[in-house]
């Protein structure tokens, strides 16, 4: 019982991460000049993963280099470079 609680809580942390990303593509390398092969860019400007439920683990960037998609928390304790994105604030 205790352990279904807490797969819960966690789905709902999850959301509430979710519901921060504001699309601006940062973590995905929309800035970088070779962002990932998977991101997409919508009529608004915004960006989002073609791929979204299988993003994590090996990617390629659109000149074919690899890389590996870890969770946006674990990004942001690895690096800064997402000050101005709102997972970084």
């Amino acid at each position: 019982m205790q352990e279904l609680r807490y797969l819960e809580k966690q789905k709902e942390l999850q959301k509430s991460y979710e519901a921060r990303c504001q699309r601006c593509g940062a973590c995905c390398g929309a800035y970088d000049g070779d962002p990932c092969s998977n991101l997409g860019e919508d009529a608004l400007n915004t960006y989002y993963c073609r791929e979204y439920e299988a993003r994590l683990g090996l990617q390629k960037t659109i000149s074919g280099k690899t890389f590996t998609c870890v969770p946006i928390r674990e990004a942001l304790k690895l690096n800064s470079a997402y000050l101005l994105c709102a997972y970084g604030r």
